[in-house]
């Protein structure tokens, strides 16, 4: 059985990469929600198991060395930690270059595509005021991103070594809101769009979407319209890991 923290209301990108590799493995698992907006993420509970203070967080409490519990957090270790485990959507150790390719698109959306699109997001969306030069900055750069992975699809049907595997799973998650960056991804970057909506046609990634537990309902207003989860969503310090959280 696994444990996966996740955000209260509608689940990330960050997560949905880890419910659609556990539907794809087929691993029982449970859905825990974490109040973000209401500071959960700063209790010492959690902080104990999780010390970023982010969803999300997985709980595996049948790992291989027959221990306690272990805990995993960072979706990209997550991604790594399952299909392992599993042995499957990466490939073996014993196969270096094959291994290396899968693990260098995955790191490839950890450490580029994924926060350029946190950034886009929250230039265009949260920004109490405009912002032009970091908007179009974070825009161009989603764009060449986009022209890489458009690139890198062209006459491939997956993105790494021609079979389905945790660098598919993790870039798809993370533009699964495609149309906030353009409406017309698919004349813009017609590789990636085929590829995209192949996936999105799986049966496991079907699942992971719909799955009432994490269902995008908001709870309530806009977190731009809520003062105290902007504050702790954009504005931590790390005060708020001492527990001087702030009030609305």
């Amino acid at each position: 059985m696994f444990d996966v923290y996740c955000t209260q209301f509608g689940a990330t990108p960050n997560v949905y990469k880890v419910l659609v590799l556990l539907e794809e493995l087929g691993l029982e698992h449970r859905i825990l929600p974490v109040d973000i907006r209401r500071g959960e993420q700063f209790r010492p509970e959690f902080l104990k198991i999780s010390p970023n203070n982010k969803v999300p967080l997985l709980v595996d409490h049948a790992p291989a060395d027959g221990g306690e519990p272990l805990a995993v957090f960072e979706s990209g270790a997550i991604l790594v930690y399952l299909a392992d485990k599993l042995q499957r959507f990466i490939p073996p150790v014993s196969e270096p270059r094959a291994r290396s390719e899968v693990l260098q698109w995955t790191f490839w959306q950890m450490a580029g595509f994924g926060p350029h699109w946190g950034q886009f997001a929250h230039y265009t969306m949260y920004a109490p005021e405009p912002m032009p030069y970091p908007t179009e900055k974070a825009r161009r750069e989603l764009d060449r991103l986009f022209g890489v992975l458009d690139t890198r699809l062209e006459g491939r049907e997956f993105i790494a070594q021609d079979q389905y595997s945790i660098a598919d799973i993790i870039s798809f998650a993370s533009t699964m809101s495609y149309e906030r960056f353009s409406p017309q991804i698919d004349q813009l970057f017609p590789n990636f769009w085929r590829w995209w909506s192949a996936i999105r046609e799986r049966p496991a990634v079907q699942r992971a979407f719909d799955q009432q537990a994490i269902r995008n309902d908001t709870g309530g207003k806009p977190y731009a319209e809520d003062p105290l989860a902007m504050k702790m969503i954009f504005q931590q310090t790390s005060r708020y890991l001492k527990g001087e959280l702030p009030t609305a």
